[in-house]
């Protein structure tokens, strides 16, 4: 099963290869991983997108909370949550082929934000279903280059990551 980990860290060198190593020795995959500083500037926030049954991820969460720089951890998974997902993709677009992709972006609620005479590059956001689904409904062919954020999530309503 696919969780989403949120956690608060020391926004140091080195925390971040810290966590990473942690889920290389015990031989957990990270499907992606977003880290940015928070509005404190000591801290950063890591969302990490993994697999693996509840007992797996109750390891890795006492794992982390082990970690020195790791202030806080939540499985976003175990309740209400918002997830979004950036991409930029740069397609082909030639001829009559510019039209279609225009509306395409506009059916998947896309922005063009770079056009040439031979490509356009959109910006989407969404869950990482809506971006699959993108990249299914173009031509594979016109694809020239895709470049994706990972997960970000935070919990919704009252439920909140924070010291």
């Amino acid at each position: 099963m696919k969780h989403i980990i949120a956690l608060l860290l020391e926004n140091e060198p080195g925390a971040l290869s810290r966590v990473v190593a942690l889920f290389s020795a015990r031989g957990y995959n990270i499907e992606s991983l977003t880290v940015a500083p928070t509005e404190d500037a000591s801290l950063s926030r890591m969302t990490i997108t993994t697999t693996g049954s509840d007992d797996v991820i109750e390891q890795i969460t006492k794992h982390l909370n082990r970690l020195i720089e790791v202030v806080k951890v939540v499985d976003l998974t175990e309740g209400h949550f918002t997830a979004r997902e950036l991409m930029l993709i740069k397609l082909r677009a030639v001829g009559k082929e510019r039209e279609e992709i225009k509306r395409m972006a506009d059916i998947f609620r896309g922005r063009i934000i770079d056009v040439t005479d031979k490509t356009y590059t959109i910006e989407l956001t969404g869950d990482s279903g809506k971006l699959d689904a993108f990249i299914e409904a173009v031509d594979r062919a016109a694809i020239l280059e895709t470049v994706r954020t990972g997960t970000s999530g935070i919990g919704r309503g009252e439920r909140i990551l924070r010291v």
